[in-house]
């Protein structure tokens, strides 16, 4: 077995296997990114519910692995030269799934940096201005009498999803006919904007082909269905 005690964090939440992944997160748009990459690749892992309601990822066993303070996170007990690596960011430890597996990404360098770069126009776009749109529309922000603010996300994040809509006309995928871990970024903010935030009006959602083709191609996948809901709140 893996000897995982010098990471502070499995001394809260503790490893019951600690020869596989262990990955502390919980399903929201950025959690489930690294779910659904560990069900499509197969890769054997133990979730730990960390709540943020509650404020866990500011306790210090949490801290001690990701110093940002924000879910999700993982431990890999046999990371590169077969020692343990702990990794957060989601975007950084799905690409780091997917070169560890060879799943998910172009073997072809040009495709392989094309499907990273879409990542981060996740990371960069839909992530945060989606987020910042729910706190203004669903949140606190809602009670903000000047609504400046809101229009300015609602307009950015229609804009986002018209560069995915171009992007995916005559594509099922991000990449084109190969699903990939640019598809995996997504999918849950398309998903959370248009569910949880129910903004879908708002962005005029309704206007849009190609996204909700895309987004009803991955929701049908089976290791995304499952991922979703990992790990599994109480």
């Amino acid at each position: 077995m893996a000897d995982l005690s010098s990471f502070d964090i499995t001394k809260r939440w503790p490893a019951k296997n600690s020869d596989v992944i262990q990955l502390y997160s919980l399903p929201t748009p950025n959690g489930v990114k690294v779910s659904i990459m560990l069900e499509e690749t197969g890769l054997e892992y133990e979730p730990h519910l960390i709540n943020i309601g509650e404020d866990e990822t500011w306790t210090p066993e949490f801290l001690s692995l990701n110093p940002n303070g924000k879910i999700p996170a993982i431990i890999d007990p046999h990371g590169p030269n077969g020692k343990p690596l702990g990794l957060f960011e989601s975007g950084a430890i799905i690409q780091y799934l997917a070169e560890k597996t060879g799943k998910l990404l172009p073997v072809d360098p040009a495709k392989r940096i094309e499907a990273i770069q879409w990542v981060y126009f996740q990371m960069g776009g839909l992530g945060p201005i989606f987020g910042q749109l729910g706190f203004f529309h669903k949140f606190a922000g809602k009670e903000i009498e000047d609504k400046r603010p809101l229009d300015r996300y609602r307009n950015e994040s229609k804009r986002l999803l018209g560069v995915l809509e171009t992007r995916l006309e005559g594509r099922d995928w991000i990449m084109g006919d190969e699903y990939s871990i640019a598809d995996i970024a997504s999918l849950g903010w398309v998903r959370n904007l248009i569910g949880f935030y129910d903004a879908g009006s708002l962005v005029d959602y309704h206007e849009f082909k190609n996204v909700p083709a895309w987004l009803e191609r991955g929701l049908d996948r089976p290791a995304v269905q499952r991922g979703l809901n990992i790990p599994a709140r109480d």
